[in-house]
């Protein structure tokens, strides 16, 4: 499996960032590539919960994330998968002096495999996958930033 990690320090508490976080009805204004939320199953945040969602018409397709490993106010696993991937995705949400560092790292196997996709691996998808990663966690600090500037401090 390749793995691909980003970090960001985003202003508030563990408790407030992890909620904002496992707020599915928001993951569109946040989730790179996320058109809309089809399913969410169990006891979201949940082990054994899962979401399900389709993204636009150059993205992933269908996606399924089933949570394998959740510890409230520490973070979360999920078992990812989609029509070119398979992987977990964690979260963590690390408390710092100035906030809470926010660290998103997703693990990955590519399905369709030739001879050549190491190598496609390495110069293009390795690339992607750490921008899309960039991009959600950007995006997901300006919803937490956005979100914290209209309740006020």
């Amino acid at each position: 499996m390749r793995t691909v990690t980003v970090t960001q320090t985003l202003p508030g508490t563990v408790y407030e960032i992890e909620q904002r976080w496992y707020d599915t009805s928001r993951w569109t204004a946040w989730v790179e590539g996320l058109r809309r939320v089809v399913e969410v199953a169990g006891d979201w945040p949940g082990v054994g919960s899962s979401v399900t969602w389709d993204s636009g018409p150059a993205g992933r397709g269908h996606v399924v994330e089933r949570v394998i490993a959740h510890e409230p106010l520490a973070g979360q696993t999920v078992a990812v998968d989609d029509s070119s991937i398979t992987g977990r995705q964690s979260v963590a949400f690390v408390p710092v002096d100035d906030g809470v560092e926010v660290q998103l790292s997703l693990a990955y196997d590519v399905k369709k495999r030739t001879m050549f996709t190491p190598v496609v691996d390495a110069l293009f998808i390795k690339r992607a996958m750490a921008t899309s990663l960039a991009t959600t966690l950007s995006r997901f600090g300006a919803e937490v930033g956005s979100h914290r500037s209209l309740a006020g401090p």
